[in-house]
């Protein structure tokens, strides 16, 4: 509390109109020691911002977004609505890897971090989007390689330290389309690009990086057998990023991605929201 004679100095110096604006206000709280509510500050006084541009890199979250064969399709009750209750709300049911989605080391690495565990300072990084869309348009069961990897740093110099690498594939603009996405043949096995388990060791032994995207189902192709990438990233500390969005809008390099990662405890992973700036 202030004390009567400190109060009556403060308003003998200041005058009424400044006592009760802003300035005024302020001067009193800091006489008597007290926090007021902070004003925003003027437009032309805001902090600006360090990038310019925002990609959103996630895709919408529906009911029948195209999951993976094995996993639990989502599902969405509604619980309460404006009309009746005067709240909105609905409950959600979904399995970790659904939609765009965070694979986290746990997920194939006994002992491995969990979505709760990663630092949060690896949820921000150097962004290098490696496409090979164009092979992937004749042939679904392609891989991002060495020689791709390679032949991105020839155009843009070596991979960033801590960088995070995504695999532009073209496969994103299959969302709508379950059965497109998921590709199977009549053996049901499936088809899609992903990483090549040499990429993996490469980029784990002879690069830094933080994690790997994709905007297919799985970090690993389609028709894998034994999950060579997701073997190699996760128990290497890396985590994953799986049903990616927009990747073909995004700069090859330049910007850095935020994992916006779920932080449910033991969590194997968790839909995610993505973004790119620059």
């Amino acid at each position: 509390m202030c004390a009567p004679s400190v109060i009556d100095s403060v308003r003998r110096t200041v005058s009424r109109r400044e006592l009760f604006g802003a300035i005024g206000g302020a001067t009193l709280a800091a006489a008597c020691g007290q926090s007021t509510p902070a004003e925003a500050p003027p437009e032309s006084q805001r902090q600006p911002r360090t990038f310019d541009r925002i990609f959103d890199l996630t895709h919408v979250l529906t009911m029948s977004i195209p999951v993976y064969p094995t996993l639990t399709r989502p599902q969405m009750n509604q619980t309460s609505s404006l009309e009746e209750n005067g709240v909105y709300n609905n409950d959600l049911i979904l399995g970790e890897h659904t939609g765009t989605h965070i694979d986290a080391p746990m997920h194939f690495a006994e002992g491995g971090l969990t979505t709760d565990q990663l630092p949060a300072a690896r949820f921000f990084a150097p962004l290098a989007v490696v496409s090979i869309a164009a092979r992937a348009s004749d042939d679904p069961d392609t891989a991002v390689t060495v020689d791709d990897i390679l032949s991105w740093e020839q155009e843009h110099g070596r991979l960033p330290e801590g960088a995070f690498v995504a695999m532009l594939s073209g496969w994103g603009d299959r969302i709508g389309d379950a059965d497109a996405f998921t590709n199977a043949d009549e053996a049901g096995v499936t088809h899609y690009p992903g990483f090549s388990g040499d990429a993996a060791a490469f980029l784990c032994d002879e690069r830094d990086i933080v994690g790997v995207g994709v905007d297919t189902f799985s970090l690993d192709t389609g028709n894998a057998e034994g999950y060579p990438a997701h073997r190699t990233f996760l128990p290497a500390g890396k985590y994953g990023v799986e049903l990616m969005a927009n990747l073909a809008t995004v700069p090859a390099v330049g910007t850095t991605i935020i994992v916006g990662a779920p932080k449910h405890e033991r969590g194997s992973g968790g839909p995610a929201r993505i973004f790119a700036v620059s």
